[in-house]
């Protein structure tokens, strides 16, 4: 890659503000670019890095341009500007022909449909049907009955357990696991005895789950994810969990049972949801939170039990102020024990 700075303006539309033939070599975060390298600055809390960053050229909206060294390019959305950069200067994605591996096992009642790609060593069991232009990466499993849709993208090593269904254009990272066994024991004699999970899991379309996620089969009836809903890495969904359209749920989240969570969630990172909850339609919970009670619509939460933000910011400053409050008590307590000792 290498490009001037009147390159970078004319392919993201921006406005050049300094040396128009300056070359860039590279892109980078603002507080890691070095000299040859373009960055972009879209919020002001990161004002203060643009006076000590080395990259060469600074893709930042018209209100943030001040007087720098480096050479600027001014635009309206820097964050989509320079993601759209990246992808035209990046090298063309990977493309994988269509066609089968002849190492695949594929069952004689398997369904594939067009111009499908099935890469080394992918097993597809017997009934599976498969949507047109679809990729089954390498060392991947579809199981018995399952039904993947059109387009979708399956990075090696997916598996997917009996009779699960995904939409179209649906993309599984390295790793994840569809269908496994819910975690199901009752105690009966002394030891723990594994009650069956006789149901599926069903994703819907447009659903991009990240590497090593697992998402359990039911007990009876669907596990659930919602068209549109973006899952993390790391991410474990239990049993008869229905996740709305439209979620984000970032790495680390655990999701206990029979949890119903609504369209347009946020669940962020190392989130830990007690069974048999609800959380309603475009609440956030906020990182680490533990949550154990249903959750209204539209809540922001925090903390472990997860409360409402503003409490949790009010039982935090007490608690920060709780040392001097103590320290006090004791002085009067050690104040009053000197006047009583005067006293007798």
């Amino acid at each position: 890659m290498q490009l001037t700075a009147r390159d970078i303006a004319s392919l993201t539309g921006g406005t050049l503000a300094g040396n128009p033939d300056i070359i860039v070599t590279g892109v980078a975060g603002i507080k890691e670019a070095q000299p040859g390298d373009v960055t972009f600055v879209a919020h002001p809390k990161y004002a203060a890095a643009l006076k000590t960053t080395r990259a060469s050229v600074i893709l930042l909206p018209p209100a943030m341009d001040a007087d720098l060294p480096a050479t600027r390019v001014l635009v309206g959305e820097p964050m989509s500007a320079f993601a759209a950069l990246v992808q035209k200067i990046s090298p063309p994605p990977i493309r994988h022909e269509s066609g089968i591996h002849p190492t695949a096992v594929i069952h004689s009642t398997a369904t594939l449909g067009q111009a499908v790609s099935i890469q080394p060593h992918v097993i597809i069991e017997a009934g599976v049907v498969i949507g047109d232009n679809t990729l089954i990466g390498a060392g991947s499993y579809i199981g018995h009955g399952s039904t993947v849709g059109a387009n979708c993208h399956f990075y090696p090593r997916v598996t997917l357990r009996e009779h699960t269904v995904v939409g179209d254009r649906v993309i599984l990272h390295t790793g994840v696991v569809l269908g496994a066994d819910g975690f199901g024991y009752e105690l009966k004699n002394g030891a723990h005895q594994k009650i069956p999970q006789l149901g599926n899991v069903a994703i819907g379309a447009n659903v991009e789950i990240g590497a090593n996620t697992t998402i359990d089969r039911a007990r009876f009836g669907t596990t659930r994810i919602g068209k549109g809903t973006k899952i993390d890495n790391l991410v474990q969904i239990g049993h008869n969990c229905v996740i709305g359209e439209h979620c984000i749920v970032c790495g680390l989240v655990g999701m206990a049972g029979s949890t119903i969570v609504g369209n347009y969630v946020t669940i962020a990172g190392q989130v830990g949801i007690a069974g048999h909850l609800t959380i309603g339609d475009k609440s956030i919970i906020m990182a680490q939170a533990g949550v154990t009670k249903d959750v209204p619509p539209g809540s922001l939460m925090l903390g472990s039990p997860a409360v409402p933000h503003k409490d949790f910011k009010k039982i935090n400053a007490a608690t920060q102020r709780l040392p001097e409050k103590l320290r006090h008590i004791e002085e009067e307590l050690a104040t009053l024990r000197a006047r009583l000792s005067h006293s007798a």
